[in-house]
């Protein structure tokens, strides 16, 4: 499928010389045709329901998809188009806001354990326990909130926090779930326009948040939160997607090509009819047949 090189193009699974600025936001990996990419959405989108459905029924992996972004890089709308054609019961989204006051009484994990996806399912985080190496990076206030003794709070925090997440992402994947993580890498001048579009399209207003602007201001520390991060936390079980996010129409095609890859590596099968099992079904068979 064409879709299959896409994947691998925007995959990092050793980030050890990783750098943002090797990867332009508005790059379309030479798909210039903007129907083609939406009918190659549409097959890999049927390709996901029929993988999910045998990942259902098989009920032994469990797959984790975490997205992060800056704001207005279009986290709702990709996983809205990508995730159509699923069974809504197999899947579970949620979505992480500033953490509260229960939730700081707790390591900066807890609050996302809980929610992991389960046996069959597909689990999504928009947004997630990384934004624990990202606005509490850019925003140290925010790290003082967190109740941490003060001994613990020294210069290695971030590398610390590091070790933790790939030390627990280690230890799901060993337990059979399968974690792709999407960065959608948004231009400042894209953002910037969907800001504009949000204040002048009136279906549009909810969507702005004076704090928006005022995170804008940090754009610079957030792109080096991300810089590192990436490097820090790709590995070959928890590789992560730098998705180009300035043509919403191509994030959605690259989104879905990882997702399906990963499907795939699976080898998703509907569980066999063992000999007991298909003698029980012939019985039901007969009873319905003399009603």
């Amino acid at each position: 499928m064409k879709t299959a090189k896409l994947a691998k193009s925007y995959r990092i699974d050793d980030g050890k010389h990783f750098r943002l600025k090797d990867f332009d936001p508005a790059d379309t990996g030479h798909w210039n045709s903007v129907e083609q990419a939406k009918e190659y959405l549409q097959k890999d989108i049927a390709r996901m329901e029929d993988l999910q459905s045998k990942l259902y029924a098989q009920d032994l992996w469990s797959v984790l998809l975490i997205f992060q972004a800056m704001d207005a890089a279009g986290k709702d709308g990709t996983i809205k188009h990508v995730m159509s054609g699923v069974n809504p019961e197999g899947v579970q989204v949620h979505s992480f806001k500033a953490p509260s006051e229960a939730e700081l009484q707790h390591d900066f994990l807890w609050r996302t354990t809980q929610h992991l996806p389960e046996r069959g399912h597909i689990g999504i985080f928009n947004r997630s326990y990384y934004e624990e190496v990202l606005v509490v990076r850019v925003h140290p206030k925010v790290l003082e909130g967190e109740k941490l003794p003060p001994s613990l709070v020294t210069k290695n925090i971030w590398d610390e926090r590091f070790e933790d997440i790939c030390t627990f992402e280690r230890h799901m994947a060993r337990n059979g779930t399968v974690i792709r993580k999407f960065f959608l890498h948004l231009s400042k001048k894209e953002q910037k326009q969907r800001f504009l579009a949000r204040l002048e399209e009136p279906k549009k207003n909810w969507k702005f948040s004076a704090a928006d602007i005022q995170e804008r201001e940090y754009w610079d520390d957030y792109q080096n939160a991300y810089e590192d991060m990436i490097r820090n936390t790709a590995t070959k079980h928890a590789p992560w997607h730098i998705i180009p996010a300035d043509n919403k129409w191509f994030t959605h095609l690259a989104v879905s090509a990882a997702i399906v890859e990963a499907l795939e590596e699976l080898d998703l099968s509907y569980p066999k009819v063992d000999a007991g099992k298909r003698k029980e079904l012939q019985a039901a068979r007969k009873m319905l047949e003399k009603k």
